[in-house]
């Protein structure tokens, strides 16, 4: 079995849908509520999971009731959870999440700031059965520390670049492919242009940057080009990058070629919009 392992954010996401966000100072009533385990590395170990991958993921949860309620539904998708801090007893990360008729979202989540993050030496034996490593920046020295030994064990290192956080750039000495969006930016840098050279600059030997409905950019040591965005009327965008990241981590261990594994990424990632919420789509398309 193909296995992946994921290295970040698990946080519990509460989903609302309305028709229009809620102006200051007024209340709106939900047509519905939903609860998520998410998170950039948990949505994306999720994906594998589904896709038929033996998955694994590596965070923050604790023992908190609000934890376990993501426990429960990691466990439905098979996931290994190597919780980093299982006795820590307050509040998981939390995101609350309104996403009103247009598909559009609004998301307030306190992220991994306030939850701490354990060091202990990164199970060696464990990375090197898989065969593709996902980190994405949050819980920066695990991520850093995680991404080392794959690194050292040849196994190829995917970075989800949502945004730039403190650290990114020792990250990046380990990483073999950087997916990024286009919120991705690097100090100094300003273009798409930019970022690929920067990115070059420190060995990432093949980037990705994704535009929502544009074509994803793309750059190896040997061409550059672009991939299709296939064309969806869009219900939810939520969760949609994670589940490219996800897509990718599935084909690429796989052997699919880089663009080829881009390519089956977006389309996956875009069937994702057509439907409410982050799983929806995982019961229309595969």
């Amino acid at each position: 079995m193909v296995r992946g392992l994921f290295v970040g954010l698990a946080t519990v996401d509460l989903v609302y849908e309305v028709d229009e966000f809620p102006a200051p100072n007024t209340k709106v009533a939900a047509h519905s509520q939903q609860l998520f385990a998410g998170g950039p590395a948990t949505n994306a170990c999720v994906t594998f999971a589904h896709l038929g991958g033996a998955a694994a993921l590596v965070t923050v949860l604790g023992r908190h009731v609000l934890a376990e309620a993501a426990h429960d539904e990691l466990r439905q998708y098979a996931i290994e959870v190597l919780d980093l801090n299982p006795q820590f007893a307050a509040a998981p990360a939390l995101s609350s999440v309104t996403v009103d008729r247009k598909g559009r979202r609004n998301v307030v989540s306190a992220n991994a700031v306030r939850l701490p993050a354990p060091q202990f030496e990164p199970e060696a034996a464990r990375i090197a059965q898989a065969e593709i490593v996902l980190v994405d920046g949050h819980h920066m020295q695990v991520c850093q520390a995680w991404a080392s030994t794959a690194h050292e064990l040849g196994k190829p290192v995917v970075l989800d670049g949502g945004s730039w956080k403190d650290g990114t750039d020792a990250l990046l000495r380990y990483v073999h492919t950087a997916i990024c969006s286009a919120d991705f930016l690097p100090p100094g840098c300003a273009t798409e242009d930019d970022v690929i050279a920067w990115l070059r600059a420190r060995g990432v030997r093949q980037i990705a940057i994704t535009r929502g409905p544009e074509p994803v950019r793309y750059a190896t040591e040997e061409e550059a080009g672009t991939v299709p965005v296939p064309h969806v009327v869009v219900i939810d965008t939520m969760g949609a990058g994670d589940i490219f990241h996800g897509a990718y981590c599935w084909f690429a261990a796989q052997g699919r070629s880089f663009v080829e594994a881009l390519s089956e990424a977006a389309r996956l990632a875009a069937e994702s919009c057509r439907w409410r919420g982050p799983r929806q789509w995982m019961r229309k398309a595969r």
